[in-house]
């Protein structure tokens, strides 16, 4: 095409002078026209922009109310919610959706005297592990058809087998041999190869006791008490299970921050490296109560859990297998857990923001330990310590489980790993 033809292509009527054409006053209502369509169309892109950054800026009440607010139950939920959960709005609407939706399927095969029971008891170190059996039977999210089922649970109690006497490597072989028969007798594990499976110990009996079958540890959902990341832990994949040593000796502490004229309290074995760190830097400390073993009992009744009440800040180093019950202590006695320890997944760290009601350390951190604790204003302590009881419900077993408890906050770190399942 010519130069000249390109000028004549690109001057058509509509672009003429108004003295060019006798459709001039339709000319100018086009326009018109065509320019507040262009500012509405800006003007609304820029509205919802912004109502998509900050929906509760723009949303009408009537809106809002709609949408998120059903019940007086939720009304009551909405005021518990703060930003001490890493996504409230999330954690709620999604807890709901759990506790209408999630199904568990549990084998009902193998020694009676072994699996499918609720551990020898519901107190000690193994108390979680205990409540966890006992819960999933009595709660609504048993189901009995597998096919209806989101995730299948493996009943393997380690605590029952170690207080028959049982052999590490006996221990090994038992699990291996019913987890095999699983396999084989149902269809359900080799859809996701165990994927979509899930067992609970507490304490090292049941992970060692699970060693020897690297299909179960690797691929399956492993609920197990306080875990590191250095003991093959999946962090995305496995769940924390809190060690809870119920029943609590004393009631839970909380709003008393004027009892508390302790700085910081430690006491315990010896039992890891950063345990002997502690007590050989600190133990004649005057501001931190730091003892080389646990408080004998011949001083007084309880005092070791009374010393909680008294305290600040409550040292919680990793022991010799890095799981304690000692910030679960402290979160019931309304102490502020300083967790001093490497590598260590904290339970549901996806879901509670723990620097809102902790103070997370590395061991390293061991040596300015009175310094940083010294160095927390006041009112950033009067923060966490009210944070500390808004999560005391989620660090709590019940008999049937209450909502929110630990229970189903375990039941929902699965309900999470569900959802990246697929088959």
């Amino acid at each position: 095409m010519s130069v000249g033809k390109q000028k004549q292509f690109k001057s058509p009527s509509l672009l003429q002078s108004p003295s060019s054409s006798s459709s001039s006053p339709m000319l100018c209502s086009l326009q018109g026209s065509l320019l507040t369509l262009a500012i509405l169309t800006l003007l609304s892109f820029i509205y919802f922009s912004l109502n998509s950054l900050h929906p509760s800026a723009y949303a009408s009440p009537t809106t809002a109310t709609t949408t998120y607010i059903s019940s007086d139950d939720d009304d009551a939920d909405n005021e518990q919610f703060s930003d001490i959960y890493h996504s409230p709005e999330v954690f709620r609407l999604n807890f709901a959706e759990m506790e209408a939706k999630f199904k568990v399927y549990i084998y009902p095969d193998g020694d009676p005297n072994t699996f499918y029971q609720t551990p020898r008891k519901l107190t000690g170190k193994y108390a979680s592990e205990g409540y966890f059996f006992q819960n999933i039977r009595e709660s609504h999210f048993r189901t009995d058809d597998p096919d209806q089922a989101h995730l299948f649970f493996i009943p393997i109690s380690s605590h029952k087998m170690r207080g028959k006497g049982t052999s590490y490597e006996n221990m090994t072989i038992i699990v291996r041999d019913y987890v095999e028969s699983l396999i084989s007798k149902y269809p359900y594990w080799n859809r996701t190869l165990g994927a979509d499976h899930f067992f609970v110990t507490c304490h090292d009996v049941g992970v060692r006791a699970t060693e020897g079958l690297p299909l179960l540890v690797k691929n399956s959902i492993r609920v197990v008490c306080s875990p590191s990341y250095d003991v093959g832990f999946i962090p995305h994949k496995d769940v924390a299970l809190p060690q809870v040593l119920q029943p609590f000796a004393l009631p839970a502490g909380g709003n008393d921050v004027e009892n508390r004229t302790t700085l910081g309290f430690w006491a315990g074995h010896r039992n890891s490296k950063i345990r002997v760190i502690l007590a050989r830097v600190w133990e004649n400390d005057t501001e931190l109560y730091i003892l080389n073993n646990r408080i004998n009992r011949a001083e007084g009744n309880l005092l070791y859990q009374r010393k909680f009440y008294e305290t600040k800040f409550c040292i919680c180093p990793g022991g010799s297998q890095v799981n304690s019950a000692r910030p679960t202590d402290s979160i019931h006695y309304g102490c502020i857990p300083v967790i001093l320890s490497n590598y260590y997944d904290l339970p549901f760290n996806d879901i509670l923001d723990w620097r809102k009601f902790a103070v997370i350390l590395t061991e390293k951190d061991v040596y300015q330990l009175k310094q940083i604790l010294k160095d927390i204003p006041y009112s950033e302590f009067l923060t966490l310590h009210k944070n500390l009881v808004k999560v005391q419900q989620h660090f709590q077993w019940n008999s049937p489980p209450v909502k929110y408890d630990a229970f189903h906050m375990v039941m929902y770190d699965l309900w999470l790993r569900h959802h990246v399942i697929k088959y």
